[in-house]
């Protein structure tokens, strides 16, 4: 595996990273993976040398921390692991329990830090904006969970270009501790982010760690399964422009079919190699797919095959913002 740096700063994180939202409790999703059937796949994400692991809070309320405290901390020493976590979803119908206020910032993190078992935070992440609360309400506080060495570093996901800088620059004129990675939705089915995110974090040295690389499996041929069925996410941002996609989905597999690798390798190769990127988050399910992940780091697109890759694409609304 190798390790790059993420963004400007000195952490280095591996060229693939888990995303966590598979593992927690069945009851939230049927597709999610409880403590036990999700311990084989966090091993085998150690095995391979992946040491990014990006969660969220509300990943099966609480459940999906818990399950990495459980299960993957007692795997490898504190500095071999860089825990990645993001906070704003509801955790519960109290109206103070959600968004990004000061006392939901400092609340989160304690219950973070409490259901991972661990003492910090390496990534602290924005998961959306929060249009009800003042941002600077919400960067002080980032700025002191920073500062009482609960948090290593801060990251934000989801948002518009606009929003970001503007963080960005009230934390420059503050002294805040600022962000050095987003998380953007980025694949070969939604490329928006091209217009102004990607060229800002390119601009600011801003890590880019894109989420759904794969669009949900669509771009690995699979648009039926458990999770395509009943993950309302998905479905929101895939089924509208189905016919369009099938288009990049031919793409994919037509260069796969040349090169004799399976169509999910592409899609990975491919993100992976756009300008910026630091790390796609890959979520897994079963062990026996990180072998088109891993693989997809050794794969050296042409300038024809990204040209064929890239031709269907037609501008779309903006999506996973909310």
């Amino acid at each position: 595996m190798e390790y790059v740096n993420l963004g400007r700063t000195g952490l280095k994180v591996s060229r693939l990273g888990l995303g966590c939202m598979t593992f927690g409790s069945p009851d939230w999703a049927p597709w999610v993976l409880d403590a036990k059937a999700s311990a084989p796949i966090i091993a085998k994400a150690v095995e391979h040398g992946i040491n990014l692991f990006d969660t969220a809070d509300m990943y099966s309320r609480g459940a999906g921390e818990e399950v990495l405290g459980e299960v993957l901390m007692p795997m490898l020493p504190r500095h071999h692991i860089v825990l990645a976590t993001k906070l704003y979803n509801p955790m519960s119908d109290d109206p103070n329990d959600r968004g990004l206020s000061r006392k939901h910032v400092m609340d989160s993190v304690d219950g973070s830090l409490r259901r991972l078992k661990t003492d910090h935070i390496d990534l602290l992440q924005l998961h959306r904006f929060d249009y009800g609360t003042p941002l600077e309400e919400t960067l002080d506080a980032l700025n002191d969970v920073v500062r009482a060495g609960k948090v290593r570093y801060l990251g934000a996901s989801s948002m518009f270009a606009w929003q970001f800088m503007k963080a960005i620059g009230l934390q420059r004129a503050n002294g805040w501790a600022q962000f050095v990675s987003m998380q953007p939705h980025y694949n070969l089915i939604y490329r928006e982010e091209e217009r102004e995110m990607l060229p800002l974090c390119r601009e600011e040295g801003i890590g880019v760690l894109p989420w759904s690389p794969l669009a949900r499996g669509v771009l690995a041929g699979k648009r039926s399964s458990v999770r395509a069925e009943t993950d309302g996410t998905a479905n929101a941002l895939y089924d509208a422009s189905k016919a369009q996609d099938d288009a990049i989905v031919a793409a994919v597999a037509a260069i796969a079919a040349d090169r004799g690798v399976p169509p999910a390798q592409i899609a990975y190769a491919w993100v992976a190699t756009r300008p910026g990127i630091t790390a796609p988050l890959v979520g897994i399910s079963r062990a026996e797919q990180y072998s088109d992940a891993i693989a997809a780091l050794d794969i050296e697109l042409t300038a024809d095959e990204v040209a064929a890759l890239e031709a269907p694409y037609a501008p779309k609304p903006v999506a996973g913002h909310v």
